[in-house]
């Protein structure tokens, strides 16, 4: 992601959080990150879709950091598995998602809706992947209502804790709380044969990628990467290569972040790209343009049928 646009995505962010997601016009966000009505549009469709990037920048960043401590780590241990819950609770405590995500849910955005409740279902898929690696796979089928449960009771022991003790709450003795009554459900369940989900649910919840859309992201990222080192080599002074190369990162966050890519702005990002001599004649811009133009026009037809 480009700079400028990481930069807007603070800026917004830090309207989001100060004046909530509601509050905040687009206005706001333009004169806050000092950039106009159309490189908004540029970058971002709507608000609710500068929301999903912010919302998964920082999710990003939660799940690095989180994988981090696993780093040389055996995956049993549950003292890192309680330092990535206690990671992850105070990432979104100074990033204020739960605000964010409470004003989100009783908002009138179906879209929105979905994308949050699609978030939760993945922190029950994480939940149920280390739980593998706590337990083992001979309690499989037990841990998807585990994580259920462990996440309901996490939230609310939250909830009560800081309703009582305000922003000075004791995140990792509640987790470490939690933790015990995890370790003394998951025994019972197994001794007494107690299920109520199976796990295989989690397919049908956050269905896999299909082998097209794989086979289809595999191949942009090559072909992207592909041109970025041609773009190196190329005989132009640094700020325009800068320049060529932000333009295929700008293309990349249209393809990969919007359902329906914008084919009038990728047209013109390519064209932009075609401008440079050396460029034009490369397979690396010829393979690039033939594969995008061809994939988002089949993407255009399939969201039209």
């Amino acid at each position: 992601m480009n700079e400028r646009k990481q930069y807007v995505l603070t800026k917004a962010h830090q309207l989001f959080m100060e004046k909530g997601f509601q509050a905040t016009s687009i206005q706001d966000i333009l004169d806050s990150s000092g950039i106009s009505k159309g490189t908004f549009y540029n970058y971002f469709s709507s608000k609710s879709e500068l929301f999903k990037a912010v919302f998964n920048s920082i999710q990003i960043k939660n799940e690095e950091e989180r994988n981090k401590l696993l780093m040389g780590e055996n995956l049993s241990n549950i003292d890192i598995f309680i330092k990535q819950l206690d990671l992850f609770f105070q990432l979104n405590k100074r990033n204020k998602l739960y605000a964010l995500i409470e004003e989100v849910l009783v908002s009138n955005d179906p879209d929105l809706t979905q994308f949050i409740k699609r978030f939760q279902l993945m922190q029950i898929k994480w939940l149920y992947s280390r739980f593998l690696d706590l337990f083992g796979e001979d309690k499989r089928q037990y841990l998807l209502d585990c994580a259920i449960l462990f996440s309901g009771m996490l939230q609310q022991s939250f909830q009560y804790h800081f309703f009582t003790y305000g922003p000075k709450v004791n995140h990792e003795a509640i987790i470490e709380y939690c933790v015990d009554r995890l370790i003394t459900l998951v025994e019972d369940v197994d001794k007494t044969n107690s299920t109520l989900l199976n796990p295989e649910l989690l397919k049908t919840w956050l269905p896999e990628k299909s082998e097209g859309e794989k086979n289809f992201q595999s191949e942009f990222l090559l072909q992207s990467n592909a041109l970025k080192k041609a773009i190196m080599k190329i005989h132009q002074n640094e700020p325009e290569k800068v320049k060529y190369q932000q333009l295929v990162d700008f293309i990349q966050d249209e393809v990969m972040n919007n359902k329906l890519p914008r084919l009038f702005l990728i047209e013109s990002l390519l064209l932009s790209l075609g401008m440079c001599p050396e460029l034009q004649q490369t397979d690396e811009l010829i393979h690039f343009s033939q594969f995008l133009r061809e994939c988002v026009l089949k993407q255009e037809k399939t969201q039209s049928n």
